[in-house]
């Protein structure tokens, strides 16, 4: 399927890599509001041609378009895509506001097109093991877990660390989708949600790249603490948080009536994957992939673009769905609004489960 990049900051390379490296996907332009990163990204990777977004959109040969703008410029994108007649693979979240996530599903379907969206972390050889181990009741009656995530700021590595202080931002919208989504996937999806959040600092300071000195304004929660209990009655404690490191909690853990399960970094592709009997003092075990990556520690961003266009060619669902990341997004903004209302918040979306990778998939090859 022929594919045309939007977006080519930072995290463009990670898809370029492997997408220009993929049989299933041909990517044939680049597009940036400033030209000259679209050029320089297409003669790194070898793609034939750079332009503007409305060039790239109104080219008759692209049939799947890869949104990696800004959140704040998510769903203008994606539904210009839409548009156009075209597939649309988008960086995470699938748009700021629940209207503008409305009519990206509305119009895929009523268009017959389909959209999916990152994280795609949850097809990688770690978080696939931790579903079989699920499904195979390795730990038996999955009950409660917690994850956290909190880390420095973006100010510390990213060029343009403001984006991520701004509307539609925050550790929650940033990096919620990856632990929201592996939970979705352990767990199945969310019924309701506490949420209690606040930001920490009113400014930050960049202390790396061009901006490096310059302050930014924080207008964004900078921690929020939430608790999702889930349809199957499971419940988990969600941290996520910018300004704290050097913590030594676990990225998530899975609580079963037999077995606790750590899952690893729900931003990674890879393990350790780590289960201890659910008794006093019993040690924790490494298990073995069952799945492994064609290199060690790889970053496999748009394997579940991958994944969709095999799916759009067979006619099925895509395990990276619309239907999915929609309903992280309504979880994410139903825990800010609860930390408003003060009220626990009942989710009005809900979602299937992604099925587990058969062993043989190609996406992640068998050991």
């Amino acid at each position: 399927m022929r594919v045309g990049i939007v977006g080519c900051g930072t995290i463009s390379a990670a898809y370029l890599r492997n997408l220009t490296a993929s049989a299933d996907v041909e990517v044939i332009a680049c597009a940036d509001q400033v030209l000259s990163r679209a050029q320089e990204r297409a003669s790194e990777f070898g793609v034939p041609r750079a332009c503007d977004t409305e060039s790239l959109l109104s080219d008759p040969e692209v049939e799947l378009v890869v949104n990696l703008t800004v959140p704040t410029a998510h769903a203008e994108v994606t539904l210009a895509a839409l548009a156009a007649g075209k597939h649309v693979h988008s960086e995470k979240p699938l748009a700021t506001n629940r209207d503008d996530g409305r009519r990206i599903i509305d119009a895929a379907r009523s268009k017959k097109l389909t959209v999916t969206c990152a994280p795609d972390t949850f097809l990688g050889a770690g978080l696939q093991t931790c579903l079989w181990l699920v499904e195979q009741g390795e730990i038996g009656e999955p009950l409660a877990a917690s994850a956290f995530m909190l880390q420095a700021g973006p100010e510390r590595w990213h060029p343009n660390p403001a984006v991520f202080y701004g509307p539609g931002a925050g550790p929650l919208l940033d990096m919620g989708p990856y632990y929201i989504t592996a939970l979705i996937c352990l767990l199945g999806p969310v019924r309701q949600v506490i949420g209690m959040s606040r930001t920490l600092h009113p400014e930050v300071t960049v202390t790396r790249g061009a901006m490096a000195g310059e302050t930014i304004k924080v207008t964004a929660p900078t921690f929020v603490a939430s608790v999702l209990e889930f349809e199957q009655g499971a419940q988990a404690v969600l941290v996520n948080s910018f300004g704290i490191a050097g913590h030594d909690l676990p990225h998530l853990q899975v609580y079963g009536s037999g077995a606790i399960l750590e899952v690893p970094d729900p931003n990674t592709f890879w393990g350790p994957v780590r289960v201890r009997p659910n008794g006093e003092d019993a040690p924790w075990h490494e298990l073995p992939l069952r799945y492994r990556q064609t290199e060690t520690r790889r970053d496999l961003r748009g394997v579940g673009l991958i994944e969709a266009v095999r799916a759009i060619r067979k006619g099925s669902q895509p395990r990276a769905s619309g239907e999915l990341a929609f309903h992280v997004l309504d979880v994410m903004l139903s825990i800010l609004e609860s930390n408003e209302s003060g009220r626990r918040v009942t989710i009005s979306s809900t979602c299937g489960r992604p099925e587990l990778l058969p062993i043989d998939a190609g996406l992640v090859a068998a050991t």
